[in-house]
């Protein structure tokens, strides 16, 4: 564990070791309600995102690469488990998760995005990035994305600028991971984080109208 914490010590604060860490507890959680390798799933999550210290977009594929590098003298098989579940677990990247333990691993990164934590952070971004926290309220940002053309979630920030807000966060990216899950271990907790995220959108909404005692919308 300490070896691994190691190659986190350049890492944003998206991507730190205590990153890992929570991802490493959802991903034991869903390995072992699903019944995947949990040797696999371990090492996978303690070098999913090395190659981030080096500030690569592509760092899912670099980080498989380290990886790679680092379990050598294992077992083929057991390096190249490990290597695809690493390169697999973008949001928005090839490849897709082939194996269960891949899946396992891509759908924990993706739960540690969603919930209370996935609020932090979200903010904690707009903060490093000097944006605005809100500029409207979420059900209107989602009503006007449904209105119009299809958009991906990594085009918003870039169309918007500065006027993309954690809300836009939410309402493009988080509160959509739920139905890109692949378990079904993941997908009920993503349901309860989910409901929270909403929960908690609606009352910023209520604050930021200056709505209390009122209704929204």
């Amino acid at each position: 564990m300490d070896a691994a914490r190691q190659l986190y010590e350049r890492s944003g604060s998206g991507h730190d070791f205590d990153h890992v860490i929570r991802v490493l507890a959802l991903a034991q959680q869903i390995a072992a309600a699903e019944g995947a390798d949990l040797a696999v799933v371990h090492t996978a999550v303690l070098l999913h995102d090395v190659g981030e210290s080096e500030g690569r977009k592509d760092h899912h594929l670099r980080g498989a690469a380290i990886a790679r590098e680092i379990l050598q003298d294992q077992p083929p098989e057991f390096v190249e488990a490990v290597a695809h579940a690493i390169e697999a677990h973008r949001f928005r990247a090839d490849p897709a998760p082939c194996t269960l333990e891949a899946q396992v691993v891509s759908d924990a990164d993706k739960l540690d995005a969603i919930g209370a934590i996935g609020v932090a952070r979200a903010f904690a971004h707009a903060g490093s990035r000097g944006t605005a926290l809100w500029r409207t309220s979420w059900r209107e940002i989602a009503g006007a994305l449904a209105n119009s053309l299809p958009m991906d979630a990594s085009t918003g920030p870039a169309l918007l600028g500065d006027g993309y807000t954690p809300v836009h966060e939410f309402v493009y990216k988080l509160n959509r991971i739920p139905e890109r899950l692949y378990t079904a271990t993941a997908r009920a907790i993503a349901t309860e984080r989910l409901q929270f995220m909403r929960s908690f959108f609606d009352r910023l909404d209520v604050e930021m109208l200056g709505l209390e005692g009122g209704t929204l919308g």
